[in-house]
């Protein structure tokens, strides 16, 4: 457990560095990364991470996506707070050291609605349930399949970043958007981005059991 916990903090404080930090380094150099640069970031680091740390803990660094697959009954229950609390002290780390970097950025890559809140929520909701569905198709799909999870995860945050991203931000993550919130004090519309991928995780179950074989997101199931 204790090297899964490590592998979840150090894969979590990588993501949020390198995505916010690409957002950061964008606002400060004009042009140079660009929105395009942003979505292939946040999609090549979760590539990066989900085979660098997956074999050990799974590379969730994600609350919703431990949330989802521990309804699915693919983790544990007594996995999930531990795994929830690495995942948003990397994310902190993450955010403390862009701070410390860029102490008078105004958001420090925190996501923020461009539009009504509502239309934001929408797209959290379904974007994470797309999300959490892959990850659980993936899994139990054919073994020839399987070995490339992490480019279909990687290609699919990319995709959805780059679609989604000028209007909710394209969380996905509970822990990427709270802690730059905090750090910039930017905490507004926080809930939007802390509510809407749990719901969308927790759909997610529900379809891929009506598309795949019964029982398919219990398979495996934890004991």
């Amino acid at each position: 457990m204790t090297r899964r916990l490590a592998a979840e903090l150090f894969g979590t404080f990588v993501l949020v560095f390198a995505g916010t930090g690409a957002i950061v380094f964008d606002s400060v150099n004009p042009g140079k990364i660009g929105h395009v640069g942003i979505a292939l970031t946040f999609g090549l680091v979760v590539l990066a991470m989900a085979y660098a740390v997956g074999s050990v803990s799974g590379a969730h660094l994600n609350p919703a996506v431990t949330v989802g697959l521990w309804a699915a009954r693919r983790v544990p229950g007594r996995q999930v707070l531990p795994f929830v609390a690495v995942q948003v002290a990397g994310a902190f780390a993450a955010s403390g050291l862009l701070f410390a970097m860029y102490p008078d950025h105004p958001t420090l890559g925190a996501t923020l609605p461009h539009g009504p809140a509502w239309h934001s929520f929408v797209l959290e909701v379904w974007l994470t349930a797309v999300l959490v569905f892959v990850i659980l198709a993936v899994t139990v799909a054919d073994p020839a399949v399987r070995p490339l999870g992490g480019v279909i995860v990687g290609a699919v945050i990319g995709l959805e970043a780059l679609f989604a991203g000028p209007i909710s931000g394209a969380s996905m993550n509970p822990a990427r958007s709270l802690a730059p919130a905090v750090a910039s004090a930017r905490l507004e519309h926080l809930w939007v981005y802390l509510v809407a991928p749990l719901v969308g995780a927790l759909a997610a179950i529900p379809a891929c059991a009506v598309i795949h074989q019964p029982g398919c997101c219990r398979e495996g199931a934890c004991r």
